[in-house]
């Protein structure tokens, strides 16, 4: 008898798995209705235009229909706009938003850039003299070593973002990234590169190796510091970890080399954005520092 209260109770008491598919499809959905009604279009017309069913597009716009990637990009076509846009997560893009995003993306590449170019140049406040110098590179670069060096030099404080973000969430980096994930670990690092900003008018900031990988703190970073990438080659880097006593990099992946290669291939052109780089490959450290020094000019009024 006790046996099957308990197992009665268990049943009632355990919920179903949460599907996060449905808010997803449900903004989807919205998304393809409110372009839809930008356009003028109606859903026989989208219809007709993507080759896609009225009956498939009325459940879509319902948020029941859990479509294909070939059937979406189809719709994405016909509202002339694009499978990211369809699918993105956030839905706070202002008006100002969408025509700068639209803009852009019929430019070249090089119209891209020089529009960049302006952006900074208008709405931030770097030039050659400077009271922020952050540093950007994958690891074993040099970041830390000449950054120490560097704001001792000009008597600045030196912040490590990564020993930031360890204070902040009271734990190291391997913990973060087992409880929180890289979505986490990128919210204590954006926190942390407020506060480092706030706290500093003057510093050297050494940042992490992936910081570039989200758009949003690359964007701070070269809008409120002169930024320098510490370059390397692949062979560099990986030399110079190991030579630090971390074995990790090889014994836990059989293809470290080729994939420290592909992660330097995908982050060096957002790398090099930066306002100057320093080569430190196959040079000692004077004579990085002695080309460091000359790249510095400090504003100390």
């Amino acid at each position: 008898m006790t046996t099957n209260r308990n197992v009665k109770s268990r049943q009632r008491t355990t919920q179903p798995p949460i599907d996060p598919k449905p808010d997803i499809l449900r903004l989807v959905g919205d998304r393809v209705r409110g372009l839809r009604a930008q356009r003028g279009m109606t859903r026989k017309m989208l219809a007709q235009d993507s080759s896609v069913s009225e009956r498939y597009l009325a459940q879509l716009e319902r948020g029941q229909g859990n479509i294909s990637i070939g059937l979406l990009l189809k719709i994405a076509t016909a509202l002339q706009t694009t499978l990211s846009q369809l699918v993105r997560i956030e839905n706070s893009e202002t008006v100002e938003q969408t025509l700068v995003n639209d803009f852009i993306s019929h430019m070249t590449p090089g119209d891209q850039q020089r529009a960049l170019d302006l952006l900074y140049e208008h709405f931030s406040a770097v030039n050659r003299k400077h009271r922020r110098i952050a540093l950007l590179g994958m690891r074993g670069a040099g970041k830390t070593t000449l950054g120490r060096r560097l704001a001792e030099h000009h008597e600045l404080p030196f912040v490590q973002l990564v020993a930031q973000i360890e204070e902040l969430a009271g734990m190291s980096v391997p913990e973060i990234l087992a409880l929180t994930g890289r979505s986490g670990y990128r919210r204590f690092e954006e926190q942390a590169l407020q506060e480092a900003l706030t706290n500093n008018e003057f510093c050297v900031l050494e940042t992490g190796g992936g910081i570039v990988s989200d758009p949003r703190m690359l964007n701070i970073i070269l809008s409120s510091c002169f930024v320098i990438w510490i370059q390397a080659t692949p062979d560099e880097h990986m030399r110079r970890v190991i030579e630090q006593g971390d074995l990790r990099p090889m014994q836990a992946n059989a293809d470290a080399m080729d994939d420290l290669k592909r992660i330097l291939e995908e982050r060096t052109p957002f790398y090099e954005k930066a306002h100057a780089r320093l080569n430190t490959t196959d040079r000692n450290i004077e004579q990085c520092f002695e080309e460091l020094v000359d790249i510095v000019v400090v504003d100390e009024e």
